[in-house]
């Protein structure tokens, strides 16, 4: 899928995420990148493995390009990137698009959106799903906020490492879209972990059960790709805990503001905690059975 309009670019944030994607911008898109990341080692690296440049600064990094992509922590990362000493709005030149694929909140989105848009430039928060795996395979869902016009010429830059990318609305949409995004998986993990928990306690053979359930409405991506390392009790397969409490508080943040009620959701983030107890900082979503493992030895 090249792209003959080579294009000079930078990626700011090379973590789990980024590190792949900036790839795919130079692999399938055949353009010229820059990558710049807090730790230089990681930069090291990509460059031994895609080519491209680095640069010491965000701002560096930022200079003549057409477009700039970033995947970096939280909101305070966001802003420091963006905003901060060396940060890539101060060499960003007009006409140009700044893309940012963090999970961050809608309003860090709107804020840095209205200064770009006095500077002569564009911004547009685009957080991601699909995951570390998502992000390895080029297969991402991107939901998108801010200009129309920007969002078409970002569009098909996203599309060497995204599956699909939609805008959804003015900035901070997909922000938002990105938080339905993570409530709506909270309580199906929560679900598909009592599932599994009651079926063991009850002696079926899972194996057997999935495939039968699976085929009718309790069917779900969880389902299919977590109902088997969930009972295997293996929690190493994308999503940490820490990051998916890190994206309700942004939910909940958000949701007081506009007074929306995440009932379901509050009680999955309080298990989650738990599991944070337990030691499972770092193990995947899936790991609320774990939660229920130790309730049971109780």
């Amino acid at each position: 899928m090249g792209n003959h309009n080579m294009a000079k670019v930078a990626w700011l944030g090379l973590g789990v995420m980024g590190y792949p994607m900036a790839g795919y911008l130079k692999t399938r898109g055949g353009h010229d990148v820059v990558v710049y990341n807090r730790t230089s080692a990681k930069a090291e690296k990509w460059k031994e493995q895609f080519g491209g440049a680095i640069a010491a600064t965000p701002a560096e990094a930022a200079r003549d390009c057409d477009a700039v992509f970033a995947c970096v922590g939280n909101d305070d990362d966001v802003r420091s990137v963006t905003i901060g000493p060396d940060g890539a709005f101060s060499t960003l030149r007009p006409g140009a698009i700044y893309i940012d694929h963090t999970t961050a909140s809608a309003k860090v989105a709107r804020e840095l959106s209205e200064i770009a848009e006095t500077r002569g430039f564009k911004f547009l928060d685009c957080p991601v799903s699909g995951g570390q795996s998502g992000a390895e395979n080029g297969t991402l869902t991107v939901m998108a906020g801010g200009d129309e016009a920007a969002f078409a010429v970002a569009e098909p830059f996203i599309k060497n490492y995204a599956r699909s990318a939609r805008l959804l609305g003015p900035s901070g949409s997909g922000q938002l879209a990105k938080m339905a995004n993570q409530i709506a998986i909270a309580g199906l993990v929560q679900g598909l972990a009592e599932s599994i928990h009651f079926a063991e306690c009850a002696g079926l053979d899972i194996q057997a059960l999935i495939e039968t359930i699976s085929k009718g409405a309790a069917q779900s991506w969880q389902m299919e790709n977590r109902w088997q390392t969930m009972h295997a009790r293996k929690f190493d397969f994308g999503f940490a805990v820490d990051w998916m409490r890190k994206d309700l508080a942004i939910c909940f943040d958000e949701a007081q503001a506009n007074g929306a009620d995440l009932t379901v959701t509050k009680l999955v983030d309080r298990f989650y905690a738990e599991v944070q107890e337990l030691g499972g900082r770092r193990w995947d979503t899936s790991s609320l059975i774990a939660r229920l493992d130790a309730k049971k030895e109780t």
